[in-house]
């Protein structure tokens, strides 16, 4: 369909949570503290993991990707609302805002892939760990790794590509903070059901999939920690897959109330605070969740922390 009369729309209006400037004013400090948390965090993991060599495991091979994938995961998107929390007119080009678009369902669809792995590294571990160092080797971490990172390719450019050929000839006004497929899809000036059947289909399989084999992977994690004699075990075992299965609780959870429910009858304003919770809020507490509940990260960063203390100690 060409925009028969109309001019075809160039650029985007963001249209944000509110236009009150002092309000606008609070929410950047607010976010720029949570944003600056999420980038120390994730660095922290990173670096942790990368330093100490009794890190060097599949675990936190797969923990380290994820907190390199949650910082551009947030690159994406908390900049440009950060810019615009200050600026009088929020607008973003319309090749901007498809590749805002793009990365964004990239790096989500991966993360999804990714937080399967993970899961299916602690089935490893706990249901057959005579056997996990011949099975997690460095080979096989190294493709799953590379896998989940590509496995966004696909969705992102089926979504984007389809989205932004669709017209685009009337309002140009997003109601949301960044360029998600429904606020935008809104806009398209004809009938977009096979455009929505298709974004469900995807949702599904890129989503759900993975979430199944999360599920299939805890559920027998489940059983042979109920199969343990021992207390010990039982609290080592868990202890190992607690802090994964609340990071996917709440990525999933919150992701699914926005893409599993596209006509839902929330309002704009709760569809953004979910999206606030898994593009912003999600990415601060994982490496908060992994370190507080993970002695082994805690001894690492304290050793790190105990070198340094030392080293300006010895040069003074």
């Amino acid at each position: 369909m060409v925009c028969e009369n109309h001019t075809r729309v160039t650029e985007f209006i963001l249209l944000g949570f509110t236009t009150n400037p002092k309000i606008q004013v609070s929410l950047f400090i607010l976010f720029l503290a949570i944003y600056m948390v999420t980038l120390l965090g994730n660095f922290l993991i990173v670096t942790v993991t990368s330093v100490d060599p009794g890190l060097h495991t599949p675990m936190y091979f797969f923990l380290r990707n994820l907190s390199l994938l949650e910082v551009c995961f947030t690159l994406v998107m908390v900049p440009k609302m950060l810019v615009d929390l200050l600026s009088p007119r929020k607008i973003i080009s319309f090749v901007g805002c498809g590749i805002q678009m793009y990365f964004f369902f990239f790096f989500g669809s991966s993360e999804c892939f990714l937080l399967s792995v993970m899961a299916y590294d602690r089935f490893v571990a706990i249901c057959n760990p005579l056997r996990y160092p011949v099975i997690m080797n460095r080979s096989l971490c190294l493709w799953m790794a590379m896998g989940s990172w590509m496995s966004g390719v696909p969705v992102s450019m089926l979504q984007t590509g389809w989205m932004m050929a669709l017209p685009f000839c009337g309002p140009s006004a997003v109601d949301h903070f960044f360029c998600d497929g429904p606020p935008v899809l809104k806009l398209v000036t004809e009938d977009t059901t096979t455009y929505e059947m298709q974004a469900l289909a995807s949702t599904l399989l890129f989503i759900m999939f993975p979430f199944s084999l999360i599920l299939v992977s805890c559920t027998r994690i489940i059983v042979t920690i109920l199969r343990m004699s021992s207390a010990t075990g039982h609290q080592k075992a868990f202890s190992t897959c607690s802090s994964h299965l609340i990071v996917v609780s709440l990525f999933y959870g919150t992701a699914s109330l926005t893409y599993l429910r596209p006509k839902s009858n929330q309002s704009p304003e709760s569809k953004k605070l979910v999206s606030l919770s898994y593009t912003v809020i999600t990415p601060m507490l994982n490496p908060i969740i992994y370190s507080l509940r993970n002695s082994d990260v805690k001894g690492a960063v304290r050793k790190i922390m105990t070198h340094k203390v030392l080293h300006k100690t010895d040069v003074f």
